[in-house]
């Protein structure tokens, strides 16, 4: 029977560890699901958290991925899916998914707010498999319960945390864009602390939305590793987000034809303090020069294999990125 509730903001509730036994550190897998999204995160407690399962269809090829980093991870299950909104590129892929892997507690942002035919077979169809599990309605403050893992909302449901922060002088120059009513401007957005090590993960927020988040104060502060917003899409990755987060690194989610902009790839290179562009795909459409060099990218072929990248992370904050595809890993004390 689903269970569904609301968690306290800043309160930690502690779940049953699986199995295995604890790491030292924290493993992150960056898989391929080809212009969607599917992050998966193994504490050092043994549990894991999945960000969006990718695209259905395909034969299952996004599910098998997962299925395939996880095993990787040595994990049998997965105990907290954060779907950070009902794009079928994030949400489309719990079906083929669930077939292969458990699920427990399912997390969310709460109803659908795009209306039509296609968005509601979506979401009803997501609906269905969240009935079998548990069930978190997500908003900006919570904390989800992964165990030695800090995991804050810092976005929801159109809304941002409401922190005191430091002032963002790049502000001013902040310029809006046309206003997104679909359910990009809905996503989950994740601040994951594990010790000194953090990272920031806010799905497909778009441009005004990441304005709330870092202006007139950044109430994010610096963190290590940056997952590109929206795949890398320049209608997200705001020159005063991005300078905000100050990241060490950037991963681009991007698919060989989606995502990874020129403009965003601009954006990450010129950030203060940033030392490196990883990504998931060479893009087609961007030039070279807009590409990062071969050791960084996954996949480097349009039609692929699916690799992936792996972050190993350290409490001192120091962290490692390895690419599956040639084994060239980077260390980042």
């Amino acid at each position: 029977m689903q269970r569904m509730r609301r968690l306290l903001p800043g309160v930690l509730l502690l779940a049953f560890a699986g199995a295995l036994p604890a790491a030292k550190s924290l493993e992150i897998y960056f898989i391929d699901v080809e212009g969607g999204q599917a992050t998966l995160f193994v504490a050092a407690s043994g549990e894991s958290l999945l960000v969006d399962t990718g695209w259905g269809g395909f034969n299952g090829r996004d599910a098998g991925r997962i299925a395939a980093a996880a095993k990787s991870a040595g994990m049998k299950k997965i105990d907290y899916l954060v779907i950070t909104h009902y794009h079928e590129d994030h949400v489309g892929g719990v079906r083929q998914l669930a077939a292969k892997l458990p699920i427990v507690t399912f997390v969310d942002h709460g109803p659908d707010v795009e209306t039509g035919q296609d968005p509601q077979a979506i979401f009803q169809a997501y609906e269905e498999f969240r009935a079998k599990g548990q069930h978190i309605l997500a908003r900006p403050g919570d904390t989800i319960p992964v165990k030695d893992l800090q995991v804050q909302v810092v976005s929801a449901a159109g809304e941002v945390i409401s922190a005191p922060g430091e002032a963002n002088p790049s502000c001013s120059a902040f310029r809006e864009q046309a206003a997104d009513a679909s359910e990009n401007a809905q996503s989950i957005g994740l601040l994951i602390s594990f010790g000194d090590f953090r990272m920031a993960d806010l799905g497909d927020l778009t441009w005004n939305k990441e304005f709330g988040l870092v202006c007139p104060n950044n109430k994010i502060g610096h963190v290590n590793l940056f997952l590109a917003s929206h795949h890398g899409l320049d209608t997200s990755n705001s020159p005063q987000l991005v300078d905000a987060l100050r990241p060490r690194v950037a991963i681009v989610n991007n698919g060989a034809r989606k995502g990874g902009s020129p403009e965003t790839w601009q954006t990450l290179h010129d950030a203060p303090g940033l030392e490196d562009i990883w990504q998931l795909h060479y893009a087609v459409g961007a030039p070279k020069d807009h590409n990062s060099a071969d050791p960084y990218i996954a996949n480097i072929d349009e039609i692929c294999q699916g690799m992936w990248l792996r972050v190993t992370a350290q409490k001192d904050g120091s962290f490692t990125v390895y690419n599956s595809r040639n084994k060239y890993q980077k260390n980042y004390p």
